[in-house]
């Protein structure tokens, strides 16, 4: 319930709040006003949920903050047309470069997101799961999941350029402008969130598979806690399944 009601408040912010100032306030504000207050709403959300409300500093938030600080600074980029397509596109570019390099320098994004949410709790655990994703068919899995997230975002890369470049047609500092970016942020930012976590989880689905599938047979048996931690805890290094 928690994690809904948190999905549910950031696709408010992200995508409802700035489509009712488009649609409402372009013309007590003026055009230009509305899409800044617009553009810099989800991105102040974003912020102080991350610096002042959470408070949580990981690579989880690190991620969405970048992403969150690159939108901000270029919502002052007063475009229109191809620019503006390609403007609107730079987070999810940028996101999408992290994820490659991540992979190509062997450090793939999702063994982080993995390790923040089993989050060790003490050394040893940190050194068992630390040697758990060293296993070849454990290491396999995240990099496969990662590919997945980074193709996800590739996609959501093209579509998003594709319909803005097909619906915001107007000039920059019009109310037919304002419009047409409502139109398309009512699409992307409720449907790509929504997306990107069916990537990240599938990816994770299969990883945690692969951990499980690691662990000798006869914990798995034996254990009847659904916690993994309760499995990790009783296998040693070397004793992986085959």
């Amino acid at each position: 319930m928690k994690g809904f009601t948190k999905l549910a408040l950031d696709i408010g912010m992200g995508a409802v709040v700035p489509i009712l100032i488009l649609t409402n306030l372009t013309r007590p504000l003026g055009a230009q006003a509305a899409y800044v207050l617009a553009a810099l709403a989800p991105v102040l959300y974003v912020l102080a949920d991350t610096f002042f409300i959470s408070r949580r500093f990981n690579v989880i938030t690190t991620y969405i903050a970048l992403s969150a600080i690159i939108n901000g600074v270029l919502a002052f980029w007063f475009v229109d047309g191809v620019r503006f397509a390609i403007k609107d596109t730079a987070a999810i570019t940028v996101s999408v470069a992290v994820i490659a390099v991540s992979i190509a320098i062997g450090k793939p994004l999702v063994q982080y997101f993995l390790i923040q949410a089993l989050n060790p709790d003490t050394p040893a655990r940190t050194a068992k799961l630390k040697a758990l994703l060293a296993l070849p068919a454990v290491r396999r899995s995240v990099v496969w999941a990662t590919w997945l997230v980074l193709l996800e975002g590739v996609a959501a890369g093209v579509i998003n350029i594709a319909l803005n470049l097909s619906i915001v047609t107007a000039l920059f500092g019009t109310e037919s402008f304002n419009q047409q970016v409502a139109q398309v942020n009512a699409i992307t930012r409720i449907g790509f969130p929504i997306a990107s976590l069916a990537a990240f989880g599938i990816g994770l689905t299969f990883v945690f598979r692969a951990l499980y599938a690691a662990l000798p047979k006869e914990e798995r048996e034996a254990q009847t806690d659904s916690d993994i931690w309760s499995l990790i805890d009783l296998w040693q290094p070397g004793l992986e399944a085959g």
